[in-house]
Formats: structure tokens, C-alpha cells, sequence
């Protein structure tokens, strides 16, 4: 599963979110990988962070506390 999102304020810029499973090797733990590419290259962002899903509802709950 996978989603991209137009990053605002650019011209070609995305926001790509991904879930990786094993991102690390064998029996390591799925996260959601988030990259932002300011040339549009989601295979190859600029910037990324991998979040474990077991924090993943507190990172969406402080994000959302940003509103």
C-alpha cells in the first residue's frame, strides 16, 4: 500500500507514504515510511522518516494537534 500527495507550495513536489514491511532485515518491525521529494521522485525522496506502527497513532494524534 502506497499514497502520494502533491506537497503544497511546490510545483512538482510529493509526499509519498508507504508501509515497509522488514525495512531493516529479517523480523525487524513494519513501519510507515514517509518521503517528500521535491522533484517529484517518489523512488528516490529527499527527505524520509520511518515511524514503527506501534507509535503511529500518537505521531497521527499530535499531528493532528498542530491544526
Amino acid at each position: 500500500m502506497s499514497t502520494t500527495i502533491a506537497l503544497s507550495g511546490t510545483k512538482k513536489g510529493v509526499i509519498s507514504i508507504a508501509k515497509l514491511e522488514e525495512p531493516y532485515g529479517k523480523d525487524s518491525g513494519t513501519v510507515a515510511s514517509i518521503g517528500i521529494s521535491l522533484s517529484g521522485n517518489v523512488d528516490a525522496p529527499e527527505w524520509k522518516v520511518h515511524l514503527p506502527l506501534d507509535n503511529l497513532d500518537e505521531v497521527i494524534e499530535a499531528l493532528q494537534a498542530l491544526k
